[in-house]
């Protein structure tokens, strides 16, 4: 490497290392609207008749039942119909904005309004890099992808399973998860949901970190659920809501809906059986408890109708990012959607593009929680250590585009042309050395150098970049502090709760 070439890249680095990183994006562009209002209240006018005429079904939840029949919900067996205007008239006590605490203060993120924050992809069984190349996920991978994450300023929360650790019983993996992320993390974090006892225990380890009377008045821990559509709340997602809204935490619920299997094949009517799937849990969760924080989820794609593969990028998903993104505002709650989704199974031409897509309608549509905003392969099974960083990278890009265009005086740069004269250049005028660290993003895996210089480099592709700043962010990787009484009392916890459960592996 050249001597210039050495120089450049030490001051590309020390310009990344002392970046200072907000805990999240106050959003200061203005929200795409895609459709009119016309348009929009044919959407809602479709979903309060799914929810008046067909209903949904709460199923194996009885107490769901009675909750909803004394409201003055129509419930006939386990179907749910609400009169038009009731399920908007309760989610109207959910927040339009709340804070989730992070362990350590300085990271706590809003979430609604004009913020946004990334957060990693999340529920991946395979883990991939380039050595060890595609393999199930592992304990330590996990550890490994937390402590990246908690390194990457440009995820702002730590999600909750960043892959699925299979060499760990699935009875007990949640327990080993949230310890991991509230050890090696001071990042806000997701809790567990598969069953309401897992849920249970992820509040109780949020009360160990926070305190009992923290938790009556503030958020500190949120789970994520699916609505099995079309148009099935199970009882996961009820027992989840009744954990976690109960003891005054959040919940985001998606609905996860593939057009022409899990909803309608036109994109209008899987949006609002989506927003009816939506808007009813909502309304639970303040059955539940009035003013638990909730965040609508947004998660529709199309399908490839001759395979039946999930396909990711493509154009019905991201106009639905921007409709749900202005119909979640209408309803006065967050909004949550995908991020960097894509099929491709590495992280190629075609993850770059569908990523690119899906994480650009997704920020401009005004997602306040973006999970999968990075390292998302494969349609979600496989979470790629390259990709992971890759993506961050980018987030850093779009961080940037959401802070919009600053404008005064300084920034239109008078006083350069004082220094500056017709036919010359700005490159050493003192705006631009009052400027040059800051005013322009600095991918920091991006190669722009002439190909003299990437061939002398060793003519490295992006994912080979990517692979030597993981293992490097993992080399320099260093913990956050935590008491170590605190720390005593998570282990003391895991430790009692493992040994009353039995080993199941599924």
């Amino acid at each position: 490497m050249t001597s210039r070439r050495r120089a450049r890249r030490k001051g590309k680095d020390s310009r990344t290392r002392t970046a200072h990183s907000p805990a999240f994006i106050n959003r200061k562009i203005p929200f795409f609207e895609f459709l009119a209002e016309t348009d929009l209240q044919l959407i809602e006018d479709q979903s309060e008749w799914l929810m008046q005429e067909v209903g949904l079904e709460f199923q194996d939840d009885p107490e769901a039942l009675t909750l909803w029949r004394a409201a003055g919900a129509d419930v006939t067996d386990t179907r749910v119909r609400a009169p038009r205007g009731m399920v908007r008239k309760l989610c109207a006590t959910a927040p339009r904005q709340f804070t989730q605490v992070a362990r350590n203060p300085s990271r706590s993120v809003s979430i609604g309004g004009d913020s946004q924050i990334f957060a990693p992809v999340y529920g991946a069984p395979f883990v991939r890099d380039l050595r060890g190349g595609r393999r199930y996920g592992s304990i330590a991978d996990f550890e490994k992808l937390i402590k990246l994450t908690y390194q990457l300023p440009s995820l702002h929360h730590g999600g909750f399973v960043t892959c699925e650790p299979c060499d760990v019983p699935v009875s007990k993996r949640h327990l080993d998860m949230l310890y991991v992320h509230m050890r090696y993390s001071d990042k806000a974090h997701l809790g567990a949901i598969t069953t309401k006892e897992r849920a249970e225990d992820s509040v109780a380890m949020a009360r160990i970190v926070f305190g009992e009377a923290f938790l009556e008045s503030n958020c500190v821990i949120l789970g994520n659920v699916n609505t099995n559509s079309p148009l099935l709340v199970d009882k996961v997602v009820t027992e989840a809501i009744r954990v976690y809204c109960g003891s005054g935490q959040g919940i985001i619920v998606a609905p996860f809906v593939l057009s022409g299997a899990m909803g309608p094949v036109t994109t209008a009517g899987s949006i609002a059986q989506a927003l009816a799937e939506g808007m009813m849990c909502c309304a639970y969760s303040q059955l539940v408890r009035p003013g638990a924080p909730f965040v609508l989820g947004n998660f529709l794609s199309s399908m490839n109708l001759r395979s039946g593969a999930p396909t990711f990028g493509m154009p019905e998903a991201v106009m639905s990012n921007y409709i749900v993104g202005q119909l979640a505002r209408r309803l006065g709650v967050p909004l949550r959607c995908g991020g960097a989704l894509t099929a491709s199974k590495i992280s190629d031409a075609q993850a770059a593009y569908e990523s690119g897509d899906s994480m650009h309608s997704t920020a401009l549509a005004g997602s306040n929680f973006t999970l999968h905003a990075a390292g998302w392969l494969e349609g979600g099974l496989c979470t790629g250590f390259e990709k992971l960083v890759m993506d961050a990278d980018r987030l850093g890009a779009y961080e940037v585009l959401l802070k919009g265009l600053p404008l005064d005086t300084d920034t239109l740069a008078r006083d350069a042309y004082a220094e500056v004269q017709p036919a010359g250049h700005f490159l050493g005028s003192s705006h631009t050395l009052r400027h040059y660290e800051t005013a322009l993003f600095e991918a920091q895996l991006s190669d722009s150098e002439n190909a003299e210089n990437w061939q002398e480099n060793g003519s490295e592709d992006m994912q080979q970049r990517a692979f030597k700043r993981w293992n490097k962010l993992l080399d320099v990787y260093t913990p956050p502090p935590i008491d170590p009484a605190l720390d005593d009392a998570l282990k003391e916890f895991v430790s009692k709760r493992k040994a009353q459960l039995p080993d199941q592996w599924y």
